[in-house]
């Protein structure tokens, strides 16, 4: 170890996850808070935890020196403050929040602490993605023109407690927008830069015992960059891909298949980059490694708070076009 003693804020599946997979990297001592108290000692006792704590502010005082917060969104940047005033690095899972509230002084806060904060969005740690991106921001393919984005999954099989979580309000972080679809613009914001326009229509179609959107269709500009994004959580295979078009060829990323692929001869076979068999936990624990790489000077967190921030201002516009019916501008 090297010295790291991480707090997992929050142990609902999410937050057991990390748990596990910050365990995995055998470079940390882990501990958990959760207020539930059943839920506390279980997952205390199934990972042999030597801290376990019903309050954030006990842990607090215990000697940790990073934080991962894994709480309903609307509480993500209070509670990164308050890790934050106590010197803990800290890494928010995603959404940056649910608000714009309070994000200008937690950054104005890190600078002044000097700590590492950054927000959990797993798809900068697929390999085959970094790979795509990496050719395409060395011109390979010339400029980006536009990108395209299909996904969806069955998302009861996935999440079978969704209806009683933070998925089932827009509030605490709930829905299709702010659930899954940001993860594939967060993606998107990496390879060619932020979006600055949009239009975004949302529906409730499928899923039982809640009223948030499963279905998100959203068209925008990444700059010059035209971008259209399909997602829904109930179809039945678990497919994503994200393709970029560019003036000298055309690149794709399959994450179901964790792989990439390109093309630069018109009508050709494409040319396909495996990454082998993804494991459940991989891109978390890769996610984890990273973390703890920037604590230790080793590089940058993986998505910084300003890029959080801009992945939510994108949330919450495609939010209100998605209630008002009109164009928004970020």
């Amino acid at each position: 170890m090297a010295g790291h003693r991480v707090v997992i804020v929050g142990v609902g599946s999410i937050g057991e996850r990390h748990t596990r997979c910050f365990l995995a990297t055998r470079r940390c001592e882990v501990g958990i808070v959760e207020p539930n108290a059943d839920l506390c000692r279980t997952v205390s006792d199934r990972y042999q935890l030597r801290h376990a704590f019903a309050s954030f502010d006990e842990a607090l005082t215990t000697g940790f020196t990073a934080a991962l917060i894994a709480t309903p969104a609307q509480l993500h940047i209070p509670m990164t403050a308050k890790a934050v005033e106590c010197g803990l690095h800290v890494l928010i899972e995603k959404p940056l929040s649910t608000s714009l509230e309070g994000i200008a002084e937690l950054k104005s806060l890190v600078a002044k602490m000097g700590v590492k904060v950054g927000v959990a969005y797993t798809y900068r740690a697929f390999k085959a993605l970094r790979a795509m991106r990496n050719a395409i921001l060395s011109g390979k393919f010339g400029k980006p023109l536009d990108i395209v984005v299909v996904a969806g999954q069955h998302f009861p099989f996935f999440r079978p407690a969704y209806r009683e979580i933070y998925y089932k309000d827009h509030r605490t972080g709930g829905g299709g927008i702010q659930d899954g679809l940001t993860h594939l613009i967060n993606a998107c914001e990496w390879i060619v830069g932020p979006i600055d326009r949009l239009a975004c229509d949302a529906e409730h179609q499928a899923l039982d015992g809640v009223t948030v959107e499963d279905n998100v269709h959203l068209i925008a500009r990444h700059g010059r960059v035209m971008a259209s994004y399909t997602f829904n959580q109930y179809q039945y295979h678990n497919e994503v891909s994200i393709t970029v078009n560019c003036e000298r060829g055309s690149a794709r990323f399959e994450a179901h298949s964790n792989r990439w692929k390109w093309t630069t001869q018109i009508n050709e076979p494409w040319t396909v980059e495996e990454f082998g068999q993804l494991e459940r936990d991989t891109l978390y624990v890769d996610q984890a490694h990273a973390f703890l790489d920037a604590i230790e000077g080793k590089g940058d967190v993986s998505c910084t708070l300003d890029e959080g921030e801009q992945t939510l201002r994108v949330n919450l516009a495609a939010l209100r076009s998605s209630d008002e019916g009109a164009l928004r501008t970020i």
